[in-house]
């Protein structure tokens, strides 16, 4: 980070100061008003700045609740360093408060200024590892001992993961998890298409274990030399989490880290490349008199048939003032759901290479306000999730642990692609 920050604030939704830390004594907490009146004057732009500037002070804010998080630096600092760490200063006053609100920090102000002091020093960025904090930082106070040491994890290298810990198993579960992002116009052409990864991981290992994970990457199997056996894959807007070592990634795409315990995001990537929608439906309708409206839905799995999709839901939009309906499936149940103004149709199991009717019959009132609005046009929404298949071919090739006390890892990896924002606007 290029420059330091001179203060954090922590200001209610008024714009009052609830807490704040002076760090390099250069501003006062008068900033906070001219920054607030500053927020103010741009509320009517259509996209607000997260950055504000105003007589020689950088501020650079967040809104959390009713709670804003606020910096105050006179020093050319790197914006979006900033912002990611208050995004990590919300995480940390969650793990200890459950909920981030002004409530909460006025109930627990001296553990907020012990945590400042710790996640901040001298205007620089240190630990925002909750897990870590928490080992020395106690919401109760009357429970700290005088004579406790900081965990090792704060005074090492590795700043997630405290030394010590010891399983009677070894045992590291990887969930690769794609969701799907579709949108399809009223002419059943494909306008949107993406597919957003991540590696999911959770670790339960002793000791300072060191992982290395291989995967299909089109990259790293050119860089060695090797023929993919099967299908190589080209990695888009990869995102690590911090304990990887992403010098030895830049220089031979090998992925090595040594991992916190417990739940973490290894890995986030995307594809932009073209996707057959997974579940296409067709969905006709027909409006037999001003009383009477009838729909026909198909719905097919356009993936292969050793995969199964799994709690399918499909939306489909119905008039808001709908009633009586008479609802046929050919699979699964429909129920007419008035809140959402949609009928929701329900397929516990949806093989690869079928294809499911549904035909439905709504009432609708035979007087009609001839002022009211045009009828609105949502899109068919579908939700589903298909275990042991991934659309983008990702394969995990090895995950190898190893540790200096010579232990066996179990690893075991697991496949899901399931429904992004999966919208069909297919009704005509």
């Amino acid at each position: 980070m290029a420059g330091a920050v001179s203060a954090l604030f922590l200001l209610d939704i008024k714009g009052r100061v609830l807490i704040w830390r002076d760090y390099r004594g250069d501003v006062s907490a008068i900033e906070a008003e001219r920054f607030f009146t500053k927020l103010i004057e741009k509320e009517g732009d259509q996209s607000q700045d997260p950055v504000v500037y105003d007589n020689g002070v950088s501020y650079m804010f967040i809104q959390h609740s009713n709670v804003y998080l606020m910096t105050a630096t006179r020093q050319n600092c790197n914006a979006a360093s900033l912002l990611f760490f208050l995004h990590r200063i919300v995480d940390v006053f969650k793990h200890y408060f459950e909920e981030l609100e002004e409530e909460s920090l006025r109930d627990n102000f001296v553990v907020v200024y012990e945590l400042l002091d710790e996640i901040m020093d001298f205007g620089y960025p240190q630990y925002t590892e909750a897990k870590i904090l928490s080992e020395f930082i106690k919401t109760d106070a009357y429970r700290m001992e005088v004579t406790q040491r900081p965990p090792m994890a704060v005074t090492n290298a590795v700043s997630w993961r405290s030394e010590g810990i010891n399983y009677k198993k070894n045992e590291v579960f990887l969930d690769v998890v794609e969701s799907v992002n579709i949108l399809v116009n009223s002419n059943g052409q494909i306008i949107r298409s993406d597919v957003v990864g991540a590696l999911k991981m959770r670790t339960y290992l002793s000791g300072m274990p060191e992982c290395k994970l291989g995967l299909n990457d089109r990259l790293l199997l050119e860089a060695q030399g090797r023929a993919a056996k099967g299908k190589a894959i080209d990695l888009e807007d990869i995102k690590f989490h911090q304990c990887v070592r992403l010098a030895r990634f830049e220089n031979d795409r090998t992925i090595s880290f040594i991992p916190p315990d417990g739940s973490f995001d290894l890995m986030t990537y995307r594809l932009t490349t073209q996707v057959k929608p997974l579940i296409w439906v067709e969905a006709q309708v027909e409006r037999h008199s001003k009383s009477r409206i009838e729909f026909m839905v198909k719905a097919r799995s356009q993936f292969k048939e050793r995969s199964t999709a799994t709690n399918v839901e499909i939306e489909l939009p119905v008039p808001i003032d709908a009633t009586n309906q008479n609802v046929r499936t050919s699979m699964g149940s429909a129920s007419y759901a008035p809140e959402r103004d949609a009928l929701i149709w329900k397929i516990r199991s949806f093989p690869g290479g079928k294809e499911y009717m549904l035909r439905a019959e709504f009432r609708l009132p035979s007087i009609t306000d001839e002022e009211a609005s045009p009828e609105r046009k949502a899109p068919i929404r579908v939700k589903f999730e298909i275990p042991y298949f991934t659309i983008s071919g990702i394969q995990v090739r090895y995950l190898k642990i190893i540790e200096k006390s010579g232990y066996q890892a179990l690893p075991w990896v697991r496949y899901i692609t399931m429904a992004g924002e999966y919208e069909l606007r297919l009704i005509n």
